[in-house]
């Protein structure tokens, strides 16, 4: 029976900074930032968190169903590690807003960068079970990466994560999972996974982020190795270089993702350097695209590098994607699917990469100003109104995306307007 994602749709913010203006401005070495292969990436601004990506990502999807296929919709996973409460699952707000059916089953997952791929999977498995024969599931990996600016004992501001900013990113990636799998067609079965404890990148407080570079780097080589060697026990025949027209990669940033092709292709190949390279540029660079735009939004970010594939790849022909997805902690899975022309002609109807083209520009000084005003809304945070003329540019874009571009279906979109008592509010722009 086939399964898969019949519907996805990308949200890649409304702001964003230029990556190598930032390094300039924060006198970083810049030929360091030559290995991030990095362009761009989203910003969120005080009014938006994860469950307003999550909704302006999904919403889309849902309104190109009939009312009767919108019914259908049984299972909602979110997947993030930017949760708003250690108890209340964004799935809640998610539900509502979308007006779904209420006989549906909705719940949070968190796994690092890998609960998208967990999201996933399990939407897959409960298609592919028959207990709601014809049900649909939707999935939404939703994430940023909020960066608190502090004072420290003498009233310095301090930044402590140096090594996150340039490549933490902001977004969600919506994808509708049923027995029509019209953009991805997973193969079932054929899964590696790989996992063990390690300390290498967390959130252990709930604003912002810790790690070890080198450690992280080091488990995500080992875990694509291991996990495609798991990959390889399931299924007959499987080549690294010949089985997979492209490969996509959880993507923290694109270096990242070089080194462990370059890594893979060593250990399965006997290839010169030149030719890895070239096999770099026609199966990988693909699905790094819309990666070096927006940045890592960790569980989203092996769904938006199959999105970037999908819809920058040169396909003729139906073609096997192969996707490695790391969390760290650390779990890692290797799996596959087909993606067809008419899939990939579905896909780029959505227009991607015209919306990443809509996003206002920050300047520096108004990065700054966003950093500093994002604690209006930490973790925690009981009861605040949120105002949209903290960036007029930035709001200003959003409206005019909204009601005037032709080119980008939009429709209306979703932003966080109160928390009172906790609880949050959201407004419709339409």
């Amino acid at each position: 029976m086939p399964v898969g994602i019949e519907a996805m749709n990308l949200y890649g913010g409304s702001a964003f900074v230029d990556v190598m203006e930032l390094a300039v401005y924060r006198k970083h070495d810049l030929s360091r930032f030559d290995n991030l292969l990095m362009k761009q990436k989203t910003v969120a601004l005080p009014y938006e968190d994860s469950v307003s990506f999550a909704i302006n990502a999904a919403q889309p999807l849902i309104d190109t169903l009939s009312e009767t296929e919108k019914e259908r919709i049984e299972l909602l996973i979110t997947c993030s590690e930017s949760g708003i409460d250690f108890g209340k699952s964004i799935s809640t707000y998610i539900h509502h807003y979308l007006g779904l059916n209420r006989n549906c089953r909705l719940f949070e997952l968190k796994q690092a960068c890998y609960s998208g791929t967990a999201g996933l999977q399990m939407a897959v498995n409960f298609i592919v079970s028959k207990v709601s024969p014809g049900a649909k599931a939707l999935v939404i990996a939703s994430d940023l990466s909020r960066f608190l600016v502090t004072r420290d004992e003498e009233g310095e501001l301090t930044m402590d994560w140096d090594f996150f900013e340039p490549s933490g990113g902001a977004g969600a990636i919506a994808m509708l999972v049923s027995e029509k799998p019209d953009i991805f067609e997973l193969d079932i079965g054929a899964n590696g996974y790989y996992t063990y404890e390690v300390m290498d990148t967390c959130r252990p407080i709930a604003d912002s982020e810790a790690g070890n570079a080198d450690l992280s780097l080091l488990s995500y080589l080992d875990c694509c190795d291991q996990s495609f060697k798991e990959y390889k026990k399931r299924v007959f025949k499987v080549d690294y270089c010949d089985t997979f027209q492209y490969l996509c990669f959880h993507t923290p940033f694109g270096g990242m993702v070089k080194g462990a092709h370059r890594n893979m292709m060593r250990k399965y190949s006997d290839l010169s350097r030149e030719a890895i390279e070239a096999d770099f540029q026609q199966r990988v660079q693909p699905g790094l695209t819309y990666c070096q735009r927006v940045g890592n939004i960790m569980g989203g970010t092996i769904m938006l590098s199959l999105a970037s594939t999908i819809d920058n790849a040169i396909m003729r022909n139906t073609c096997r994607v192969g996707c490695f997805s790391y969390g760290s902690g650390c779990c890692s899975e290797f799996y596959s699917g087909v993606v067809s022309p008419s899939g990939q002609a579905k896909l780029r109807d959505w227009a991607l990469g015209k919306h990443l083209d809509s996003r206002h520009r920050l300047t520096m000084e108004q990065y700054e100003i966003v950093l500093q005003r994002s604690e209006l809304v930490k973790f925690g945070t009981r009861n605040v109104v949120l105002s949209n003329d903290l960036i007029p540019g930035a709001w200003k874009t959003i409206t005019r995306n909204v009601r005037e571009n032709k080119d980008i279906d939009i429709g209306k979109r979703i932003f966080l307007s109160e928390i009172k008592e906790f609880h949050r509010h959201y407004e419709w722009i339409e």
